[in-house]
């Protein structure tokens, strides 16, 4: 169970980060790469990165284990709701002080010793991590570089959804922090995780209390984070609470199909400009002046071509543009990803 004490400085201090965090999302999607469960969600997106990977897994996995710990500074935090883009966050684990790095792979210790981890695996792979604990320059560098090869060949081209994805969800958490607050803000995130103030409560595989003492907290939504969200083990860290986006039944990063072609008329370009930045169905209606039956239809039919994202928010549904969508009304210009 993770316990994160929450006082009223901090419940003030509550933020949502402003779009995915690529060093989270990179190092999130090699657990999800080794992880059998979530097919629905995540198989086709296996499937297709490993065809892509070119050695990049055996190296990543002397410093990312299969399940538990894994080093903070892998993941680095600006401390404020504007998440890291991959070039700014390999700088930053190019920066990372070697006293840290080396406490932190000293963590990854476990009941099998490293010389006989180094067996089973190249040596220059199974040394990474002692060459790294070291302080030599080296092998960040090398590791620095199996991640971005990584991150083009399992996360890049996927980016557009993932972000669409986070974007859904930050839509959904504005409303209520609009409606009730940081109190019904935490109230509405994912199953998993409980407010029950002055603490928040989550599932997690070990005990663990944190105390935020003043320094708020922000809220990270991730699409490969599954089933547990994920704080760094230092509490001196910035704290940042990293949860799961909510999946649709659908398998991720579906082609799109034959509903584009059905994207025809007047009507149904006035109900994709008016979600904009994000509506209910009953707002969709009243802004495009048709009944509420043919509000939740046009967007049934844009969700299906890939323009729309829809989640549940109470007792309604709130609709948001994914990056396909907005790049429809702009003509067709992409969307930037940083």
């Amino acid at each position: 169970m993770l316990r994160i004490h929450v006082s009223g400085v901090d419940l003030s201090r509550v933020r949502m980060a402003t779009r995915p965090d690529a060093m989270w999302e990179t190092i999130l999607s090699f657990h999800r790469l080794r992880d059998r469960r979530g097919s629905t969600v995540f198989g086709k997106w296996r499937a297709e990165s490993r065809t892509r990977l070119n050695g990049e897994a055996r190296l990543l996995s002397t410093v990312v284990p299969p399940r538990g710990y894994f080093p903070d500074f892998l993941t680095p935090s600006q401390g404020g709701p504007e998440p890291y883009g991959l070039d700014a966050g390999m700088e930053a684990l190019r920066d990372t002080p070697a006293d840290r790095i080396h406490r932190e792979l000293g963590l990854l210790a476990g009941p099998v010793p490293l010389a006989r981890r180094a067996s089973a695996r190249p040596p220059s792979d199974a040394a990474l991590p002692e060459a790294l604990a070291e302080g030599r320059t080296e092998p960040l560098g090398r590791l620095i570089t199996t991640l971005r090869a990584y991150h083009r060949a399992a996360v890049e081209p996927y980016w557009p959804h993932i972000r669409a994805c986070v974007e859904a969800d930050r839509a959904v958490r504005g409303r209520a922090l609009l409606d009730g607050g940081a109190d019904e803000l935490l109230a509405t995130l994912p199953s998993m995780i409980r407010w029950r103030a002055p603490v928040l409560e989550a599932d997690y595989p070990v005990d663990r209390e944190l105390r935020l003492d003043g320094r708020g907290l922000l809220l990270q939504p991730s699409f490969f984070c599954r089933g547990t969200p994920v704080v760094y083990r230092d509490p001196d860290l910035p704290p940042v609470l990293v949860y799961p986006v909510t999946h649709p039944g659908a398998p991720a990063f579906a082609e799109p199909g034959p509903w584009l072609g059905r994207l025809v008329g007047h009507t149904r370009s006035t109900v994709l400009r008016s979600i904009g930045h994000g509506c209910t169905t009953s707002e969709l209606a009243r802004r495009t002046g048709v009944s509420l039956a043919s509000a939740s239809q046009h967007a049934c039919v844009l969700r299906e071509a890939g323009l729309v994202r829809t989640l549940r928010h109470g007792g309604s549904v709130l609709h948001t543009l994914t990056p396909l969508g907005a790049a429809l009304l702009r003509g067709g210009a992409p969307l930037a990803v940083s």
